[in-house]
């Protein structure tokens, strides 16, 4: 597990790595097989790591800001992340099909952002790609698509569970039970996989991918 300094990096060639059966990208124990992208660290590499794992869940403390994000590229699957704010209110994000890191201010990557952000979970962001909202009039052009429904998430401090199906050109989300949000004809299908440390502390005791069959 190490520090991404380059300001701009393309995933150029991407290799195949879809797993058989249900994987746990995070084991409970350590970083293996995640790679941390933190800006700052360009100019400072002592700076503070925001990602860790403590009492067996992942910890993005929210600063330094900057992602966590997978070796392994994945398409056709569906993610299975259970999270919480800890301590307050805040914002973090789980972003699929990530291509290119910092492609947005210097700090965002290249993908679609299924968001964390209280009171927010499940809306799509756009980060440099597009996608459509089923049963919505959005612009074709809008880089948000907002979610559907109120109250999905669990009090501060609670468990949250969140689904994402990415199959094909569409990506489903489910927060508790609930489906938030539908696209379809997203521009992208494959890439990483990354989490956000973005302000706010926030822990992850699960982020598991099953494979789906191709229609």
């Amino acid at each position: 597990m190490i520090f991404m300094s380059a300001a701009s990096v393309l995933f150029a060639a991407l290799s195949p790595a879809l797993p058989a059966e249900t994987v746990r990208l995070f084991d409970g124990k350590s970083l293996t097989g995640w790679t941390m992208d933190i800006p700052d660290a360009d100019k400072d590499p002592t700076v503070a790591k925001p990602f860790l794992v403590r009492d067996g869940v992942l910890v993005s403390l929210g600063k330094p800001m900057g992602h966590l994000v997978t070796d392994g590229a994945y398409e056709n699957y569906k993610l299975v992340v259970e999270y919480r704010f800890v301590k307050e209110a805040g914002n973090s994000g789980v972003i699929v099909h990530v291509s290119k890191l910092r492609a947005l201010n210097n700090f965002l990557p290249q993908g679609i952002e299924c968001q964390l952000r209280s009171g927010n979970a499940g809306d799509f962001h756009l980060f440099n790609e597009t996608l459509k909202q089923r049963g919505t009039q959005t612009e074709a052009n809008a880089r948000r698509l907002v979610n559907f429904t109120d109250n999905s998430e669990k009090p501060i401090g609670e468990w949250n569970r969140m689904e994402i199906e990415c199959k094909e050109d569409t990506i489903k989300v489910w927060v508790n039970g609930d489906l938030v949000n539908d696209g379809y004809e997203s521009s992208v299908r494959r890439g990483r996989i990354a989490i956000q440390s973005e302000g706010t502390e926030i822990e992850f005791r699960k982020i598991d991918l099953t494979p789906l069959a191709k229609p």
